[in-house]
């Protein structure tokens, strides 16, 4: 049995009328995977030319990188406000709303580029991080209803689905500058307004398809099985009644928020743990990931090259994961953080002593991807498993705030460790992060 999994729920939703539960997850599950793939598209299309657009506009390359850093910023100050709005009003409410932003952020990013204004380009930026949001987010979705035998599998699918849009992106980001040349703005900005289409249609998907929501049906499969076990409790102690009423009111409000989340984290090492592996493991592969071209046009790669090597370590990160998130389901949560980390140690080990040799390199990065995915697919359904229903959202929004705050410093940091030391002692000092997860991993496994 897998590690923390509570018991399963029932196949019937009383809640609706006797809805099967499995045709609910399937269409919860389809609408998610439809999402994630035009919100994997969205991102990469406009990703690839980010740089590009912050250069042309900032007029140098110092400030190239302010583009991607300004997305990762606003990803993770947008985790908190939505993870709040998912838990007053339910995933499909959030996730849409997300998507809109994240469209506004496009039009924003356009609007910069054709006015030449930096500072309202990176205020775009920030917006468009938005999107980031969302597709993380649905993960978390995907195991509302999940059961929890088979709750790493429904994150990984979700995972998984990311992979077509970040693949194709790339490729159309060509077609979508050029359609915008007698726009009077820059081509770099094509992908951006492509964009802004692709993340309306996917909110408009989610509005449409995501019923019932799976966050809020979930809680209230766990209200009406708390509500017949207290009834139970309570036939022959009406005085009970009282209370009962008044766990259910905390519940539905306090319960709900931040500060009731960090305190369900405070009484769960497993939660800890969780929120260790996410974080540690995204920080890790942004931080050697975002350095690595850099790294590789220093000992003569071409763009192609180059290009290859990202590839492999997109299909690291993405293509594997119903693998990981079967073999979470399988032999447990913290066996896989525990070869995610492993997967990550070999990954700088290979990375940071490559020296040239770029087979090595493209080894390395795809290993990165891969430990990544173990980590974050084991570590989110960990999540999940240890915190009560009704703190999970707010939790599963403070983990993402803290992976993207935590990958935006190691990102920021990355570049002046390779100035001063070299890509080398980069890898290392990645390497050095995850002494921690993995202390902290085996000491809470063998407690329990």
């Amino acid at each position: 049995m897998p590690d923390g999994a509570p018991g399963g729920l029932p196949e019937q939703l009383p809640v609706l009328g006797g809805t099967d539960l499995r045709a609910v997850r399937r269409r919860v599950r389809l609408a998610l995977v439809l999402s994630q793939i035009l919100g994997g598209l969205g991102v990469s299309t406009a990703v690839a030319l980010a740089a590009v657009l912050a250069e042309e506009i900032g007029g140098s390359e110092a400030v190239a990188g302010l583009a991607s850093t300004s997305s990762v910023v606003g990803t993770a100050l947008l985790s908190l406000p939505f993870a709040a709005l998912m838990a007053r009003r339910g995933r499909r409410v959030g996730l849409t709303s997300a998507y809109a932003v994240a469209a506004v952020g496009g039009l924003v990013v356009v609007a910069g580029a054709a006015m030449r204004n930096f500072p309202l380009l990176l205020v775009g930026m920030a917006a468009f991080g938005a999107s980031n949001t969302a597709n993380l987010q649905a993960r978390f979705a995907a195991a509302d209803l999940a059961e929890p035998l088979h709750r790493a599998r429904a994150i990984s699918t979700v995972v998984w689905a990311t992979t077509i849009g970040a693949v194709l992106g790339p490729n159309i980001a060509a077609p979508a500058g050029q359609s915008v040349a007698g726009l009077g703005v820059p081509e770099a900005a094509g992908p951006f307004l492509w964009g802004t289409g692709v993340f309306l249609a996917a909110g408009v998907l989610l509005h449409l398809l995501l019923r019932p929501d799976p966050l809020l049906t979930a809680r209230a499969l766990a209200r009406a099985e708390q509500n017949d076990t207290a009834d139970a409790a309570t036939d022959n102690t009406p005085g009970n009644a009282p209370e009962a009423r008044a766990r259910d009111a905390e519940e539905d409000g306090d319960g709900r928020s931040l500060r009731a989340g960090l305190a369900a984290v405070a009484a769960s090492a497993h939660a800890r743990v969780a929120l260790a592996a996410i974080a540690g493991s995204h920080t890790v592969m942004v931080s050697v990931m975002v350095m690595t071209p850099v790294d590789l046009g220093g000992h003569g790669a071409g763009v192609e090259l180059i290009g290859l090597v990202i590839s492999g370590h997109i299909a690291g990160m993405y293509a594997f994961s119903p693998v990981v998130g079967w073999l979470a389901d399988r032999i447990g949560r913290f066996s896989v953080i525990l070869s995610g980390v492993a997967l990550l140690g070999c990954a700088t080990a290979l990375a940071g002593t490559a020296n040239g040799n770029h087979a090595q390199s493209a080894a390395g990065l795809f290993l990165l991807g891969l430990g990544w995915s173990a980590g974050l697919v084991a570590g989110s359904a960990l999540l999940t498993d240890s915190i009560p229903q009704h703190a999970r959202a707010a939790v599963q929004g403070f983990s993402d705030m803290i992976m993207n705050s935590a990958a935006g410093v190691g990102a920021a940091l990355s570049g002046l460790v390779v100035a001063q030391a070299g890509y080398g002692w980069l890898n290392l000092l990645a390497a050095a992060l995850l002494v921690p997860v993995a202390v902290l991993t085996v000491a809470v496994a063998v407690r329990r």
